[in-house]
C-alpha cells in the first residue's frame, strides 16, 4: 500500500480521480465495459496506447487519470503531464545536451500521461520533441493521450504534416480510440450547457 501511494505521488497527477466516481449518464459516448476492459490494464503489459478525443469538460482528464491511478495501484510506474510540460522538460534536457539520458530515463516508466495536446500549438522543434518521446516508446512502454483535437488537425498542432503523420503512425499501431462527446459536463453542473472555447485560458478535463 505504501508503494502503492509513493507511485501516485511521483505520478504527479493534477487529481485523483476514479472510473467509480465518473458520470456515466452524462457521457454515454464513454463505453463503461471498454473502460472497464482497460481498467484490467492488460494494455499495459502489452505496451499499447489509449487515445481520448473529444471536446473540453468531456471528461478525457478524468478517464486518462482514472486508469493511470488503476495502474499505479497494482504496481506500474506512471508519470503525468500536459504536453507542454513534457515538451518543456525535454527543451530543458536538450539544452543541457541530455536529451537521450532523459528519454533513457522516461522509458523506466510503464505508463506516462500526455494531457492536452492541441490545447496550444506547438512549434516546430517543440513538435519534434513530442515526436522523440512517442517514438521512443514506440513498443517500449504504454502512452495514455487526451486531446480536444482529432488528428486530422494535428498537422496543424504540429505546425508539420509529416512530423504529425509519422507520430501518429507510432501511437495508434497499438492503441485504443476513445471518442467522447456532448456538452461540457463541468458546464451542465452550473445549469449551462455551452462548451467553452478552445482558448479559454484554463481547459483541464479532470472534471
Amino acid at each position: 500500500a505504501s508503494g502503492a501511494r509513493q507511485r501516485i505521488k511521483h505520478a504527479a497527477f493534477p487529481a485523483l480521480k476514479t472510473l467509480e466516481d465518473f458520470d456515466w449518464s452524462v457521457q454515454p459516448a464513454a463505453e463503461k465495459p471498454l473502460l472497464l476492459h482497460l481498467a484490467q490494464l492488460a494494455w499495459i503489459e502489452e505496451r499499447a496506447n489509449v487515445c481520448f478525443f473529444g471536446p473540453p469538460g468531456t471528461g478525457k482528464t478524468h478517464l486518462a487519470i482514472a486508469l493511470a491511478l488503476k495502474a499505479c495501484q497494482h504496481g506500474s510506474r506512471v508519470a503525468f503531464a500536459t504536453a507542454q510540460e513534457w515538451v518543456s522538460r525535454l527543451e530543458q534536457a536538450q539544452d543541457r545536451n541530455q536529451l537521450e539520458h532523459e528519454l533513457r530515463r522516461l522509458e523506466r516508466y510503464h505508463l506516462l500521461v500526455v494531457d492536452e495536446v492541441g490545447y496550444l500549438p506547438l512549434e516546430r522543434q517543440a513538435a519534434n520533441l513530442l515526436f522523440a518521446l512517442v517514438s521512443r516508446r514506440y513498443e517500449r512502454g504504454s502512452i495514455a493521450v487526451t486531446s480536444n483535437r482529432g488528428f486530422e488537425q494535428w498537422g496543424e498542432i504540429l505546425g508539420d504534416a509529416m512530423v504529425a503523420a509519422a507520430l501518429i503512425d507510432r501511437l495508434v499501431h497499438h492503441a485504443t480510440m476513445i471518442t467522447l462527446k456532448g456538452k461540457s459536463y463541468r458546464l451542465r453542473e452550473r445549469g449551462t450547457g455551452i462548451a467553452p472555447s478552445a482558448q479559454a485560458p484554463s481547459l483541464r478535463d479532470s472534471a
